[in-house]
């Protein structure tokens, strides 16, 4: 029997900024027990048409279920626990959570119909949990949410710190500060590998506090003397209490405005958070107050199309609107890959003659992240003998690993999803096999895979259209006129002529066949549509999706 293993494997996240999901396992080849770290989501963008969440593919860890002791989340942004409830009913496995992240956890479970309340156990602030031969110790960390938490994963082996996502914040005005202490005794404890945040790395000096973002905030909306829309991340349980701490010393009133802020207001409320704010005005009563007393706090910070400041700013918020002279204030940051949709939201925004603050003109917001002098920091605490980077693309990983060469840390392994990684035993983690990883869409309510004929069908139907020809058939065989139709191919030149020329095109091919005899149907509707979506090309330069039915009378 071999010797007993300690492994990490990345499913997400490792390549990537979003979609985190990480495995660990212990034991030898007959008894080898695992824990999942966060499952979560990423965005897609306009090249997958119908698709807004991607997560990993959960097939590799699904089929080790009966071994799997439990899901363990770091804290509640989506990146790290969007895909739980549509990966947990193909484990239904334990999910262990701190407080807030559990208030969120059990709503997404709500909206699926599903009762998760035997299966999520909730762990105090720096509590410890024992799965197997894991000794999992929660670490309180600072980051853009409530809770955010390190793993301590000890094991008869040694220790992993894996550090989810975090920063130093010396004063994050809601929740405590980085436990240093802990980290310290972890430290001294001799760290096997520390798995770590990796997204600021070429940010040098500190990602800074929540409290100089407050008092800068506080200036720039005490000089605004007309209506002030605040848009921020919904989590950012912070930012939200800084914007109602603003709003209460200019003397305003202020509402909450899209279903997220006003969830997680909630959620913080119900775990003893926001306790000394006043309550905020329901947006359809806002509008009995004067337009310099009022500030609207309102999701929608990355230009979302459905986010309630893209509505407010096209002027279709059934209760928020916008007059000359107002402001609004992107407290956030501009992430990479949402610049195009965010650009057009802020011309849209300065046409109206609407004053715009971003991160580009003001200091308005801070990172959750740890820049390089945040990471000194945890390599100092932690002392480890390596450094697994993750969370973030391969640049910022490898970068990650340069940083870490810098800090003297004996080893440091560049990872990407789906590498197994042998922790223990062996001087340093080393890459030792690779498990199948991929990425599923989620169409509708449905989980899909990167090559599911739905997304490559409509990925066709997008770029050249779709034609429908059914031929209808009499009882004797006889052919009657085709009935053509087509959507999202260039009218230029698609007139009665093209119509016209397809028509005589299916009349001609099916002469060459026998309309009685059904089992020439397949070929005959394949020879069809090659030759309708030859015409077609020919006259618009477009292949459509293309799609024949037989009607027979």
């Amino acid at each position: 029997m071999k010797k007993e293993e300690l492994i990490f494997c990345p499913l997400g996240g490792s390549g990537e900024i979003g979609m985190n999901m990480n495995l660990f396992a212990y034991g030898n080849e007959t008894n080898q027990k695992w824990i999942i770290v966060d499952t979560g989501v990423t965005f897609a963008d306009d090249s997958i048409p119908g698709i807004d969440l991607i997560y990993p593919d959960p097939g590799f860890i699904i089929d080790k279920k009966d071994d799997l002791l439990g899901i363990v989340l770091t804290h509640a942004h989506e990146d790290h626990i969007g895909a739980i409830s549509h990966i947990w009913p193909d484990l239904k496995c334990d999910i262990y959570a701190t407080p807030f992240t559990a208030v969120l956890i059990k709503e997404k479970f709500k909206e699926k119909k599903i009762d998760i309340t035997s299966s999520l156990k909730i762990v105090k602030l720096n509590g410890n949990i024992k799965l197997g031969p894991f000794d999992i110790e929660f670490v309180t960390l600072t980051h853009s949410i409530l809770e955010p938490n390190g793993l301590s994963i000890k094991t008869p082996s040694g220790t992993v710190l894996h550090t989810g996502d975090w920063k130093v914040d010396p004063n994050p005005l809601i929740g405590d500060k980085i436990n240093e202490k802990k980290l310290k005794e972890i430290g001294n404890s001799k760290v096997l590998a520390m798995i770590c945040d990796s997204t600021n790395i070429f940010s040098p000096g500190r990602a800074g506090s929540e409290s100089d973002v407050r008092e800068s905030l506080l200036k720039i909306m005490s000089l605004k003397s007309k209506r002030i829309v605040v848009t921020s991340f919904a989590s950012n349980v912070a930012r939200m209490e800084t914007v109602f701490y603003c709003a209460e010393k200019i003397n305003r009133e202020i509402s909450l405005v899209g279903r997220s802020m006003n969830r997680i207001f909630k959620a913080a409320k119900q775990c003893g958070y926001l306790q000394n704010v006043k309550n905020p005005i329901d947006p359809r009563d806002s509008k009995k107050f004067p337009r310099e007393k009022i500030v609207y706090l309102c999701t929608g910070s990355q230009g979302e199309p459905m986010g309630a400041l893209k509505r407010i700013v096209k002027g279709i918020h059934p209760d928020v609107f916008l007059e000359k002279d107002d402001t609004i204030i992107f407290s956030s940051k501009i992430i990479p890959g949402n610049e195009k949709k965010l650009y057009s939201l802020h011309n849209d925004i300065v046409k109206q003659d609407i004053e715009l603050v971003t991160e580009e003109t003001d200091f308005v917001h801070v990172s959750g992240h740890p820049n390089r002098e945040d990471l000194k920091d945890m390599y100092n605490w932690v002392k480890p003998n390596s450094i697994i980077p993750v969370h973030g693309e391969h640049r910022h990983m490898n970068e990650h690993i340069r940083f870490a060469k810098e800090m003297q840390i004996p080893h440091a392994l560049r990872v990407e999803n789906g590498d197994i990684i042998r922790i223990f035993p062996g001087k340093n983690p080393e890459i030792v096999d690779k498990a199948p990883s991929g990425r599923m869409y989620l169409d509708g309510n449905i989980g899909v895979g990167e090559n599911s004929p739905s997304i490559k069908e409509r990925k066709n139907i997008s770029q050249n259209g779709y034609l429908e020809i059914t031929l209808i058939l009499s009882n004797s065989g006889k052919l009657n006129k085709p009935i053509i139709s087509y959507r999202g191919i260039p009218e230029h030149n698609f007139d009665e002529k093209i119509v016209f020329e397809m028509e005589d095109e299916i009349f001609n091919t099916c002469r060459t066949f026998s309309m009685k005899n059904r089992n020439q149907e397949k070929n005959l509707i394949e020879l069809v549509k090659q030759n309708c979506r030859k015409i077609i090309k020919a006259k618009t330069g477009k292949k459509p999706f293309t799609n024949i039915n037989i009607a027979r009378l």
